[in-house]
């Protein structure tokens, strides 16, 4: 049992008991794993289009950054949802900005989420296959696959733009099936994004985790629609 108390979007958040998650791992063959919020910091991400991005597009135009955020997050968040969202050559071009380089100047918050290593070994160990599935536009996963140590720990890599479709859309489950060749009904996703677990379950992804605390810098986050956890220390195959 575990409980919490924190302040998000200026909302208390109260103690809550939650019941421990408990994974049959006889019944799991594969597993799916998001990137970014999952086995990576948010943090870096959430920082970089909430704070580094608004900042440097106002220096690069002349303009004043308290004036154009709003607008430019409004711009962004009209592509939620959609590959376009994902896709640092898109923003590149739409606002005249190297986003690739900007990411880079921040590159040291890159970082990975605790008990990342030792669950992926883990799962490793216990002949699981690990497959990351990720929404992140290749040049992004190139730049922190090279800064983090998660690649030689997984047994394939996917990014969503290989596909044409993001995580959301039920084509991308389709097409990644027929890439993998797994069989859902035993396979493990896990994400943080509620959208994305949504889709993975009308596909019939057998096993579905949320993650309850993507970035480190903020509270963790009640999810009612999936079962959650906040660290991977929560279940790791030897921890049975």
């Amino acid at each position: 049992m575990r409980g919490f108390v924190g302040i998000l979007n200026n909302t208390l958040i109260t103690w809550q008991t939650i019941i421990a998650v408990k994974i049959d791992w006889n019944t799991i063959d594969t597993v799916l794993l998001d990137m970014d919020g999952t086995l990576l910091d948010l943090h870096f991400d959430n920082f970089f289009w909430l704070t580094h991005l608004p900042r440097r597009y106002a220096e690069h135009h002349g303009l004043c950054a308290s004036k154009t955020t709003p607008e430019l997050h409004k711009r962004l968040n009209a592509k939620r949802g959609t590959l376009e969202w994902y896709c640092l050559e898109h923003w590149s071009q739409e606002l005249s900005l190297n986003i690739r380089q900007l990411k880079e100047e921040i590159d040291y918050l890159i970082t990975e989420r605790p008990f990342v290593q030792e669950f992926l070994e883990q799962l490793g160990a216990h002949g699981k296959q690990r497959i990351l599935i990720t929404n992140a536009h290749p040049q992004s996963l190139d730049l922190k696959l090279k800064l983090t140590s998660i690649k030689p720990l997984l047994d394939q890599v996917y990014s969503s733009h290989e596909f044409g479709h993001p995580k959301e859309s039920p084509i991308f489950w389709q097409l990644l099936e027929r890439r993998q060749h797994f069989n859902p009904a035993r396979t493990l996703f896990i994400d943080d994004s509620l959208p994305v677990l949504k889709a993975a379950a009308a596909y019939g992804i057998g096993h579905l985790l949320a993650i309850s605390q993507p970035d480190s810098r903020t509270a963790p986050i009640i999810i009612q629609e999936f079962p959650s956890i906040i660290h991977f220390d929560e279940i790791l195959p030897d921890g049975e």
